[in-house]
């Protein structure tokens, strides 16, 4: 058991099909449940129509307790981003596709009145900082959740780049780009491109290289406290670029460097008291059941 939760706040990004019907009946459900309820600012800006009081980001840490997340996973990177700074834990409401982030189906609300009364498991779940430089100097940081993927950009050639940890060689690499990911985020882009799945609670981040030169270029995983640099080869045609969470796209200069480390913030989830993650690994994936009891 865990401390009950009576200020909420509600989030939901983009309009796929049953978010906003999704948003409308949580918020009616839990305002009729006197619950003290709120609806984040950019929200409120997308769902005109639900009827509460708007927070800004800023605003989260003193007015709420817990943020629920309507969407999928990638809604729940987003709201990553406004939550962790706040150390404020977020609940996940599914209405993406595949949902390793987000464990409630849309109208469970007894598993969600469940979850409010205080019958959940708190997870902490790290986070990456990124930092790119040119000529010693800062130009870019940025705080993931998955994954720093630094990819080729829109050039056809391969990129070539040194990677050190904790300021050792580790080898050269010449391909169309590598992947950084967390735990979490082993099960996103890093999975696609042959990366191991690392268990949350692994204190552990997982670089994998995608369509490197030499077929022995494979998939490694180090301990989470490293630090990574990357030095981009001065001798490429054009720098390649950096991906944060799938999000904006930022270009390195040849000669440029990028540091990657463990974030000061971390991603604070609440699941349901029978939240399994290897069966949600089962479902989500699809792997073989038979013989399960």
């Amino acid at each position: 058991m865990g401390p009950a939760f009576k200020k909420i706040a509600l989030m939901a990004r983009g309009r796929k099909k049953g978010v906003e019907e999704t948003l409308s009946a949580v918020a009616q459900y839990l305002t009729e449940a006197e619950y003290e309820v709120f609806i984040e600012a950019e929200t409120a800006k997308i769902f005109k129509d639900i009827d509460l009081t708007p927070l800004q980001a800023t605003e989260l840490d003193n007015r709420c307790e817990l943020l629920v997340v309507i969407g999928g996973d990638g809604s729940i990177i987003k709201a990553a981003h406004l939550a962790a700074p706040h150390k404020l834990p977020i609940l996940g409401i599914n209405r993406g596709r595949l949902g390793f982030l987000t464990d409630i189906h849309p109208y469970e609300f007894e598993q969600l009145e469940r979850v409010l009364h205080g019958e959940y498991v708190r997870e902490d779940r790290f986070m990456l900082k990124c930092e790119l430089f040119d000529d010693g100097k800062l130009l870019y940081s940025d705080k993931v959740v998955n994954e720093i993927a630094l990819s080729r950009g829109l050039v056809t050639h391969m990129v070539d780049f040194d990677v050190y940890i904790n300021h050792q060689f580790m080898c050269h690499y010449r391909a169309d780009g590598l992947i950084t990911a967390t735990p979490t985020g082993s099960t996103a882009y890093a999975m696609s491109g042959g990366g191991p799945i690392l268990h949350p609670r692994l204190d552990a981040m997982v670089m994998v290289p995608m369509f490197p030169h030499t077929l022995t270029s494979r998939p490694i995983v180090i301990p989470a406290d490293s630090c990574i640099e990357f030095i981009i080869d001065e001798k490429n045609e054009s720098g390649p670029c950096i991906s944060c969470d799938g999000q904006e796209r930022v270009c390195i200069k040849p000669g440029g460097r990028m540091k990657i480390e463990k974030a000061d913030t971390v991603l604070r989830l609440i699941h349901p008291k029978d939240y399994n993650y290897y069966e949600t690994l089962r479902t989500k994936l699809h792997w073989e059941s038979v013989g399960a009891r």
